[in-house]
This record gives C-alpha cells, sequence and structure tokens, in this order.
C-alpha cells in the first residue's frame, strides 16, 4: 500500500517542505481524512471540504505561528489544526476534553484568537496588526472569512476601518455562496457578479511572472497595473472593497492549488490592507455535500457511504416551525424572522409556505431586533427565532429598539442552555440573567411541546411588550404535558422533605432525582415554573416552610439566575431554611454531550438526589 503525503504531515514546515506538483494528492488525502473522522465525531464538514487548498496555502505561504491566522467563526479551521500537530487527536474533536470545533489558543499556539461566532474575524485581525506596528515587528497576519460572515455588519465596520488604517494585513475571502442557507442581500448580488471571471487571474500571474524576468520588471508590473486600474475604474464599478480602501486580488479558483498559492504569495508583497477573493465549492470532494451542501454544514455520526440521514426527529425548533405555520394560516399579520439560521430554527417549512411573510436578513442578529421592532410599530406580529448565544448581539437593540419603546417583538429562543459539543461559545448559558434584566419583559420556559406551543400563543396573543420564549436543543424529555393556561408555577409532586425548583428541561432531571430520593424513603416536593419572569412565590414560600430545605436546579450561570431571585425574597420575607443553588456557575462551559456536561457540572439527576440527600440526613 502507498504510504501516504499527510502521514508524513505534522507541522507547517511539513507542507513547505513537498514539490509543489504534490499538493493537490495532500488536499485528496485530507478530504478522505475529514470524511473518514467526521464521520465517526460528528462536526462541520461542508465548510472544511471546501476550503482544503485555502488552509494548506496558507501554511505553504505563511509561517505560523509567527505569522497570525485567523479563521472567521473557526468551525472551517479543522484543516488547520490537522496541518499543526493535531491530527493524531481527531477522533477527540468536539468531545470531552478532545479537540475543539473552533480556534482556541489554550489548545495549541498555532491558534491565535478564540472564535466561534461570526463576522469578528477583520476586527481581530486589525487590532492584532496594529498591535505588531506599535511593537515594530513585521509578522503577517491574515483573516479568513467567508461570504456569509459577510452579511454581517460588524465586518464592515472592520473593514472600513481597516482599509483606511495602511496596516499590512491579508483578508482571505473564502467565498462559496453560502453561509449555513444560501446567502441572501444585496452583498450576495454583487459578489455573484465579481466572481463572473476568475480565468482572468491565471492570464495576470503568467504576465507578471514573464516581466519578473527582467531587471526593471517590477517597475514595468507596476506602471501596467496602474494603467490597467484607470481603464477598469473608467469602464466598470470598483469592487467593495477596493471602495473601502483595499487592494483587491482576485477572484481566483480557490480549489486550485496553483492559483491559492500564487495569489497568497502576490498578497504577501503588498504593504497594506490586501483582499483575496477566492471562489470555493462548500462540501467539495464529496458529491452527497456538494449537492446539498446545507444538509452537511455541521453533522452527527453518518455513514459516509450513504451519508447522512435527512428527516430529523421531532425537535422544540421543528415544533416551534409547525405552531408558526398554523397560527399564520389564519392570522396574515404573523412574520418570521432569522438570522441566516433558516433550518436551525425550523423555519424551513414557513418560508416555503409564506414566503412574502419570511425574513433571513443574514447574520446579524442586532439588525433583526431593530427591524422586528419597526414591524411591530406598523400592525405586524414578528417572532424572531433565534440561538440564545446569537442573541447576545442583539441585546443593545434589545434594550434600546424594542423594550424602552415597549413594542410587542416575540422571540424565540432557540438552543438554551447546554447545547454540547460546540462548546464555549455556543452554550445557551446566559440568556435567563440577560433577559430577566431588560425591564418589562416577560420571558417563559417550556418544559414540553406542548408547552411551547401553548407559551407561543400566549406571547403572540396575550401579552404587550418584548417576551421571550426560551427552549433546547433537541427533543422533549419524559415531561410531555402541559401546563394550565396563565399559570406562573405548580406543583408538580407533593414531598416533605425538601422543595425541589426547577424550569424547562431540567425538570426530567429533577424528577428523577425525585425518584432516586424516594427509593431512599425521603420525599420531594417539585415545583415547576413557567414564567421565569414574574412567578407566584406563595407556593414555593408554603413548600419551604415546610420542608425547611430547599434546591433550585437550572441550566444558565449563577449570577441573575432564578434561583438567586428566589433566595432573595425569601430572605426578604424571613422565610428561613436550607439553600442550594444547582447550577453552571461562573465560568465558560467546553465541549462534549450535554449528559456528561450535566454530570460534570452536577445538574444530573443522580448529583441533585445526593446533594438532597445531604441536606436532609
Amino acid at each position: 500500500m502507498k504510504d501516504r503525503l499527510l502521514d508524513k504531515i505534522n507541522y507547517p514546515s511539513d507542507v513547505k517542505s513537498l514539490a509543489q506538483k504534490e499538493l493537490p494528492a495532500l488536499c485528496a488525502e485530507i478530504r478522505d481524512f475529514l470524511i473518514e473522522n467526521i464521520s465517526q465525531t460528528g462536526g462541520h464538514l461542508a465548510s472544511n471540504l471546501g476550503a482544503v487548498e485555502i488552509s494548506v496555502g496558507l501554511h505553504r505561504i505563511f509561517d505560523c505561528p509567527i505569522d497570525n491566522i485567523i479563521f472567521d467563526v473557526g468551525h472551517q479551521s479543522y484543516v488547520h489544526k490537522i496541518l499543526t500537530g493535531r491530527k493524531d487527536r481527531f477522533l477527540t474533536l468536539r468531545k470531552l476534553d478532545g479537540l475543539s470545533g473552533f480556534q482556541r489558543p489554550d489548545e495549541s499556539p498555532y491558534d491565535c484568537f478564540v472564535t466561534g461566532h461570526a463576522s469578528n474575524s477583520v476586527s481581530a485581525a486589525l487590532g492584532m496588526a496594529r498591535a505588531r506596528t506599535l511593537e515594530g515587528r513585521h509578522n503577517e497576519v491574515i483573516c479568513v472569512i467567508g461570504d456569509g460572515a459577510l452579511t454581517g455588519g460588524m465586518a464592515y465596520e472592520a473593514l472600513n476601518d481597516a482599509g483606511q488604517s495602511g496596516e499590512k494585513m491579508i483578508v482571505v475571502f473564502n467565498d462559496n455562496e453560502m453561509s449555513i442557507s444560501k446567502n441572501v442581500g444585496a452583498i450576495a448580488n454583487r459578489l455573484s457578479h465579481i466572481r463572473s471571471k476568475p480565468n482572468y487571474l491565471k492570464l495576470k500571474t503568467n504576465v507578471k511572472s514573464f516581466f519578473r524576468r527582467f531587471e526593471s520588471g517590477e517597475k514595468m508590473i507596476r506602471m501596467i497595473s496602474g494603467i490597467k486600474a484607470r481603464l477598469r475604474k473608467a469602464i466598470l464599478k470598483e469592487s467593495i472593497f477596493e471602495i473601502l480602501g483595499f487592494k483587491y486580488l482576485g477572484p481566483a479558483d480557490g480549489n486550485d492549488m496553483e492559483s491559492v498559492c500564487a495569489l497568497l504569495q502576490e498578497a504577501k508583497r503588498y504593504n497594506g490592507p490586501v483582499v483575496v477573493h477566492f471562489k470555493t465549492i462548500k462540501g467539495k470532494g464529496y458529491h452527497p455535500s456538494e449537492t446539498c451542501p446545507w444538509n452537511y454544514h455541521s453533522v452527527s455520526p453518518f455513514d459516509p457511504v450513504f451519508g447522512v440521514k435527512t428527516g430529523a426527529s421531532p425537535s422544540f425548533s421543528s415544533e416551534l416551525g409547525h405552531v408558526l405555520c398554523g397560527l399564520a394560516l389564519t392570522d396574515s399579520r404573523i412574520c418570521a424572522v432569522t438570522a441566516a439560521m433558516e433550518d436551525g430554527t425550523g423555519l424551513g417549512e414557513f418560508s416555503l409556505r409564506f414566503p412574502s411573510r419570511f425574513f433571513d436578513v443574514g447574520i446579524a442578529e442586532g439588525h433583526a431586533v431593530a427591524m422586528s421592532s419597526g414591524l411591530v410599530s406598523q400592525g405586524a406580529r414578528p417572532v424572531f427565532a433565534v440561538y440564545s448565544s446569537f442573541l447576545q448581539r442583539g441585546y443593545d437593540q434589545l434594550i434600546h429598539d424594542v423594550a424602552i419603546a415597549g413594542s410587542h417583538v416575540v422571540f424565540a429562543v432557540d438552543r438554551a442552555g447546554l447545547v454540547g459539543a460546540d462548546g464555549e461559545t455556543h452554550q445557551g448559558m446566559f440568556d435567563v440573567p440577560y433577559l430577566l434584566s431588560v425591564p418589562g419583559i416577560k420571558l417563559y420556559s417550556p418544559s414540553s411541546f406542548a408547552e411551547l406551543g401553548l407559551f407561543i400563543k400566549r406571547a403572540i396573543y396575550n401579552e404587550k411588550g418584548p417576551v421571550a420564549v426560551r427552549f433546547p436543543r433537541g427533543g422533549q424529555g419524559e415531561y410531555v404535558l402541559a401546563c394550565a393556561d396563565g399559570v406562573s408555577a405548580e406543583t408538580l409532586e407533593h414531598g416533605n422533605d425538601v422543595t425541589l425548583v426547577s424550569y424547562g428541561i431540567m425538570i426530567n432531571n429533577v424528577l428523577k432525582a425525585a425518584r432516586l430520593l424516594k427509593e431512599q424513603g425521603q420525599t420531594a416536593e417539585i415545583i415547576k415554573i413557567n414564567e421565569l419572569s414574574s412567578f407566584d412565590m406563595a407556593g414555593i414560600i408554603d413548600s419551604v416552610k415546610k420542608t425547611g430545605r430547599l434546591i433550585v436546579a437550572e441550566d444558565c450561570a449563577e449570577r441573575g439566575s432564578v434561583g438567586e431571585k428566589i433566595c432573595r425574597e425569601l430572605m426578604e420575607m424571613g422565610c428561613s431554611a436550607k439553600t442550594k443553588l444547582i447550577n453552571l456557575g461562573m465560568e465558560f462551559i467546553p465541549h462534549g454531550n450535554v449528559e456528561q456536561l450535566y454530570e460534570k457540572y452536577g445538574l444530573n439527576a443522580e448529583n441533585i438526589a445526593k446533594k438532597a440527600g445531604e441536606m436532609i440526613g
């Protein structure tokens, strides 16, 4: 069996030692490696398959970690990890104590910045470039950003600043016409026009190579380039990057190794801000992902022969979509808003059935919040479906454009609590504290699909002002009932030894903990909170007076939690009891599956029962 090139590649220096003609074979082997490993671990597949040549080219031309390379979002940095000493750990990807699915400086010196959310790479790169200049260093700073991330306003704030800064930095624009769903908006349309002549680069590269044979070659190249630039500006519109002050190179075929290396080498010569535009195929090299890249953006383990299974199990996200479609049939005011997460938030069906009332704004959560408030001002009833950790970016607009005006925007907060493999940047542990800090907001937390439907309808038709409904990733647990409409807190089980309070999906762990206590001859009173922003304390007070012991279990950060609120109110009313708050504390939660994280942070049923038993004993 022929030795693989990849077996010889452990660090970037090994990539540099290969002959140029060997690089396409290396890229093919890396694609096979990605498919083989991600099919076992799950992870971001299509985006990494499309970025193989760019990643290899970066480590061929630049000297990481002396040179800084930032991958926007970081979900397409798997090849970078393979080439920087982490290949042998790849089967630990996104597992507890294993490799992160994003760049992490504490994981490797080759990762220069924490990544996870979109559109921030240009900002970080510009900061690094300015610090380098202040310190008199001469290393390169490169960021790799996709056209999906360029729908985020933060990217344009940074491009506007970087273009006029004069700093030597390179923005590698990986253009595959996709974010997670198909890109939308005027920027995507303009970029489509720029892509139209990718073969032009090869001619330009050949001409420059010819002139560089002569002593005055560089001078001749600059003269010809100047004439060409003036002619182009007279005949054609400038690219958006040139308008912002960048030297623009491309577009070129980002899946052609020779073109990638040539253009990166040219960008390296330029002493100022440069944009290098590569056109790539998302999912390249694996037919199922090339034809349906949205299905292979982030995958669970799958059979690489047959591909991923379509038709996912029912989830809170899909249930949200069904509920909104049902309501929209009879109410033309209902609109659905998403920030580039049509399928992830369960709105695929709604977008097909009600296209004129479906708004995908791109990766622009702050804009989505403010736009939703504008919809409300003219009589519409928008529901903005957004991941918990992504809504953090819209916090200012939530306060300024929604809450101050008392605007009746409904937020369907998906991926609340622990989400698992995506780790620190995606855990939905802060939505309870930050939403409860907003004056006038109502916050509901359904424990079942039935309650999700009930609370969404209540949020739309029975409330005024901003309303948020938070729910977890995935499906419901053993609790499948629905509370009575309008009940803010309810007693599910009666007991005498300890009061267990919880809400949302965590109620399942509390119910199991009560059964474990019962096996030991101890009984727990279980109180489930439905409306976190304002719930009836009377039942909790009565229960705590009876049991003398209280545990509040919740999958959020401790500071600003519901448990803190309950303890404060008990203290103010002079109700003394032994209390224990079980939550995620005040540290960032790493990647790992949810059950492992429940166990690690004490939110599993066994630990809840153990803590309760200790209080009783």
